[in-house]
């Protein structure tokens, strides 16, 4: 112990290498900080890019038609519907929307003969199996319908005008961590956004030449 102890003595006054031993101590505290941090902003980052590409899906599909200058009220057509389908999944290619998600595009109307609000058409695209939260295409016009009285978007109800419909975009994401499942289990995005058609649109028929890439099966 006589050797013992001066040697315990010098060692708890010897303030060499004290700055290296802190570091080691606080840099797994700050690497994990850091780690969490990019996590929380990629995650955000997510969720914003799934809400621009529900905005811009919803506003493109209200412009279809706006360039028609036959004189005749445009009918879309599902070459129409695939292009802005299109577009949004390449919009969102930073996530890997198309692999990783759906875009769903629904066309709200009121139906001429019960005047109920109703779904006339829906279309998807994306690899993810979702479907809208807003129910089916249910040309019956039934007042039992999910949208009868019209569609909620967060607390805002959605009715469309007799004659012209509303464009309604939904957005699942399939969100994965950056890290595994260090920070946060995979969980599903979802954002809404409706835009009003901006011209006039032949909303009888619905759909001409739906193509089965775009169905929602």
């Amino acid at each position: 112990m006589k050797r013992v102890w001066p040697m315990l003595k010098r060692l708890l006054h010897d303030a060499r290498g004290v700055s290296v031993t802190e570091f080691a101590i606080v840099l797994p505290v700050f690497i994990t900080l850091g780690m969490y941090g990019a996590e929380i902003a990629w995650m955000n980052s997510a969720a914003m890019e799934a809400s621009q590409v529900a905005i811009a899906l919803a506003d493109n599909a209200s412009r279809l038609g706006q360039t028609d200058n036959s004189g005749v009220t445009p009918t879309i057509t599902g070459a129409d519907i695939e292009s802005v389908l299109t577009g949004a999944t390449e919009e969102g290619a930073t996530i890997g929307l198309a692999q990783n998600g759906r875009v769903i595009l629904s066309s709200l109307e009121t139906h001429s003969v019960t005047g109920k609000q109703y779904i006339h058409w829906q279309q998807c695209m994306g690899d993810l199996k979702k479907s809208s939260d807003f129910g089916k295409p249910d040309l019956t016009g039934s007042a039992l319908s999910k949208v009868a009285s019209g569609l909620a978007l967060g607390k805002t109800k959605i009715t469309a005008p007799t004659g012209s419909s509303v464009m309604v975009a939904e957005v699942w994401y399939n969100y994965k961590g950056l890290f595994g499942t260090m920070f946060v289990k995979p969980f599903v995005m979802h954002e809404q956004a409706a835009m009003i058609v901006r011209d006039n649109r032949n909303t009888g028929p619905g759909v001409s030449n739906v193509l089965t890439k775009t169905s929602c099966s």
